[in-house]
């Protein structure tokens, strides 16, 4: 009985695999590639000495979804697989809308087909909107406030999960929502690589740091926070990867609907995480202030307790372990295009 990964050569689907296989899970990997690269997957194989049924298959594709189903046992889920970019949802919105609800279906529909009964699913914390106060909790009211289209596919998402738990008592639907994951394995082999200029912080301060970027820009230094920049509840990927095998475990075992935040509950300003990759790395990220961004709030976090109490999970690496990973992830990237 294996765990199906959708989106499985992304940043946090590549390590999450990495997690199940180490921990002797069975995983089927399933990507279309369009974001990732091929070589994530032949890294995982790396990073575990494993190997594993790789599928490039567009999720959305029924007939493609049903041919995995059909040739491998599926047991659980493990949705990743939809585009991210919070920039390009704004600008591109029915492009996300078509495709991260459109994935979400065609998947339930090839898991009611074949009797799967399992999902976890990789949400955010955007969906928390801009009016719950801090830290943010699993049962406070989501959908009031979300600011971009992204976010609405995580809010609508979860509705079709929990709407569809409710009509099948057999389903077991497992919510995580993100925080702001950083970090990459410590082999240096998968990590975050976005195309072209960086919509996330971590990539950028690396890039800046190898001298790709001229200088990072942090947006705004007036916010009512210790040192007025924004502050986030930075996670590494690693310790969010091990929060999916927690929930895996936690669906084998139970039925309906359940949410869990998976942060630190420790928020950490946008100066102090550059600061902090300074002293961990001994390098220079040449940074300047710029106005505010628009829809960027001072400060959100996590109340983690939840996960800890019934998962059993808790974040465990620091701020420098994120710092040196990420470099030392930069600089593997960096080796490479060289060669």
């Amino acid at each position: 009985m294996a765990i199906l990964l959708t989106g499985a050569a992304g940043f946090i689907g590549s390590h999450t695999a990495v997690e199940l296989l180490n921990a002797g899970k069975e995983i089927v990997v399933a990507d279309n590639l369009s974001n990732a690269e091929e070589t994530a997957v032949e890294n995982i194989r790396k990073i575990t000495g494993k190997d594993f049924p790789f599928y490039k298959a567009d999720i959305m594709d029924e007939n493609a979804m049903d041919r995995v189903f059909e040739e491998q046992d599926i047991q659980s889920v493990i949705h990743f697989a939809g585009y991210k970019a919070v920039g390009e949802s704004v600008e591109k919105p029915i492009m996300y809308y078509e495709n991260n609800l459109g994935t979400t279906i065609s998947l339930l529909k090839s898991m009611r087909k074949f009797g799967c009964s399992r999902i976890i699913f990789s949400s955010s914390a955007t969906v928390y909107g801009d009016r719950n106060p801090i830290p943010y909790r699993e049962d406070m009211q989501t959908g009031i406030g979300i600011t971009n289209p992204y976010g609405w596919t995580k809010y609508m998402i979860e509705r079709i999960l929990t709407d569809a738990a409710a009509a099948d008592p057999d389903l077991s639907v497992v919510l995580l929502r993100y925080f702001n994951p950083i970090g990459a394995h410590e082999s240096g082999l998968i990590g975050e690589k976005p195309n072209g200029i960086p919509n996330n912080l971590m990539p950028y301060i690396t890039q800046t740091a190898a001298g790709i970027r001229e200088k990072l820009t942090i947006f705004g230094n007036d916010y009512p926070t210790e040192d007025g920049t924004c502050e986030r509840d930075f996670i590494h990927v690693v310790d969010l990867a091990k929060g999916h095998l927690a929930a895996c475990e936690y669906a084998d075992e139970h039925k309906g609907t359940e949410i869990f935040n998976l942060g630190t509950g420790h928020p950490v300003s946008v100066l102090e995480l550059v600061n902090a990759f300074i002293r961990a790395n001994g390098v220079d990220v040449p940074y300047t202030f710029g106005p505010r961004r628009e829809g960027d709030l001072p400060a959100y976090y996590a109340d983690a307790t939840k996960a800890k109490e019934v998962l059993g999970w808790e974040a465990e690496k620091t701020i420098e372990d994120m710092c040196r990973d990420s470099w030392r992830w930069e600089c593997h990237c960096r080796s490479l295009s060289e060669e």
